[in-house]
């Protein structure tokens, strides 16, 4: 092989290492998003959400990794069961969520934001302990009261 051959080698790979850094950062991107709240429409209810992004992991029946967000706790939603990450993969993989976060108790204490998580059409919290994958875990602070999620 001649140089030219072996700098043209090193380039592509150079270039290859460049992108799939760049395409790592993007997407472990756990910088907040501006101007995320707004409201929705479930069931003929109104939600207030605080901030939204796309699901990129269902890590447990009650843990989700949000794009923008980092790693996001389903507040109240305690034991799941293991067909609650199947419900949450169905709802939630690869979809936009809304969060509602706790604003008395914004995170746990592995940083994770704790929220009342929506999609378009489901209350993916209260859907957990409706369809008992899961039971009502409850903590203080919260804003939200017993049960009422």
């Amino acid at each position: 092989m001649n140089k030219k051959s072996i700098s043209v080698i090193l380039l592509i790979i150079f270039s290859i290492t460049i992108i799939f850094t760049t395409a790592n950062i993007l997407i472990n991107d756990n910088t907040p998003l501006e101007n995320q709240a707004g409201t929705l429409k479930i069931n003929n209810k109104t939600i207030h959400y605080e901030k939204s992004g796309k699901c990129l992991e269902v890590i447990d029946g009650n843990t989700i990794k949000v794009y923008g967000i980092g790693k996001v706790q389903l507040t109240q939603v305690g034991s799941p069961s293991s067909e609650a990450k199947d419900f949450v993969e169905n709802n939630c993989l690869g979809k936009t969520v809304y969060l509602d976060i706790d604003d008395k108790k914004v995170e746990d204490e592995y940083g994770r934001a704790l929220a009342i998580v929506y999609t378009d059409t489901v209350d993916v919290n209260k859907e957990l302990i409706n369809n008992n994958l899961s039971e009502i875990s409850y903590f203080t602070p919260s804003e939200f009261k017993k049960g009422d999620i």
